[in-house]
């Protein structure tokens, strides 16, 4: 039960430890915990991620539109003002739904959900790589042109912004894909350990991020099981979208697995990111949607991996 579920009560263990403890916030930001983390988790991502069979998608044009579209310019602008309407009393959440909605998708769980599914793990890693390649270019514009549109009074440092997210994001993923033909075969005993780091570093986020704003959590209370239920209905809207989305391009029924599963996720490092270097202090309670987010889709989209499986399963015997 405790290996199935760890990452799960991880969540629940830092969460409580941020609030017994909340000025261990500092303390990890002081000395570059999460930042030297960060990097290291991008490096093995770089390290692990099989891109071969990412070329063979390349000519999928309308796929790569149609993914782009969706998780970078349709969800931010849809959690935004879905945000503005529901959460428009807390400016930390509707800001927060905004971050996480710019984030690129998430690098393994999307895949390893794919792959649950019986889906197209190609188009799943397709999508991975190029949308995260894409989102750091998009991520500044989008935050600027959607607050912009809004009359926001707050104006991101675009060229800073991005070279921060090439430092932090692209330049150790290159840096690990450089170095994969010399390491790959030494990297395969390794393969769940570099997914628990991985995650570690989240649940590092997720105390960091608590810790960081206890008190006004506290202070909200029960509006938090306002901002779940809202995480909740945007994800239903988001996955309901894609695979719409992916019938209408005419994608087969593993594609739409692939496409309906990995466009709708998000990942929460990307979006830590862009909270700690720009929100952080106007917002201080911005990245609880996100890890809202981040929980919601790794439970939600397990039900739908193994749906998916089944009726595909059915369809193939």
């Amino acid at each position: 039960m405790i290996q199935k579920y760890w990452f799960f009560i991880g969540m629940a263990i830092m969460a409580g430890l941020a609030f017994a403890l909340p000025g261990i916030g500092p303390v990890i930001k002081q000395f570059n915990i999460l930042n030297i983390g960060i990097f290291l988790a991008f490096l093995l991502t770089g390290l692990s991620l099989e891109t071969s069979s990412v070329l063979n998608q390349l000519k999928e044009i309308k796929v790569l539109a149609a993914a782009l579209v969706s998780s970078l310019i349709f969800f931010p602008a849809a959690a935004f003002y879905a945000a503005r309407f529901f959460l428009g009393a807390w400016p930390d959440f509707v800001m927060g739904a905004l971050i996480i909605g710019a984030a690129p998708v998430t690098v393994a769980s999307g895949t390893v959900m794919t792959a649950m599914a019986r889906g197209n793990v190609p188009l799943s890693l397709f999508i991975c790589v190029l949308g995260n390649l894409a989102a750091i270019f998009t991520i500044p514009f989008m935050l600027n042109l959607i607050l912009a549109f809004d009359n926001t009074a707050i104006e991101l440092p675009i060229v800073q912004m991005l070279m921060g997210l090439i430092l932090k994001v692209l330049l150790p993923t290159l840096i690990g894909q450089l170095l994969r033909p010399r390491v790959k075969h030494r990297l395969v005993p390794y393969k769940a350990k570099i997914s628990i780091f991985n995650q570690c570093i989240v649940l590092l986020i997720i105390l960091n991020a608590v810790a960081s704003s206890a008190h006004s959590i506290l202070q909200v209370g029960p509006v938090l099981f306002l901002v779940l239920a809202f995480m909740i209905g945007l994800h239903v809207f988001m996955l309901v979208f894609n695979h719409y989305l992916a019938r209408i391009i005419g994608l087969d029924l593993p594609s739409i697995a692939a496409f309906t599963i990995h466009t709708s996720q998000k990942t929460l490092t990307v979006s830590y990111l862009v909270w700690a270097g720009y929100f952080a202090a106007a917002y201080p309670m911005a990245l609880i949607p996100a890890i809202v987010y981040h929980l919601t889709q790794m439970i939600m989209d397990t039900f739908v991996a193994h749906r998916f499986g089944r009726v595909i399963r059915s369809r193939s015997s």
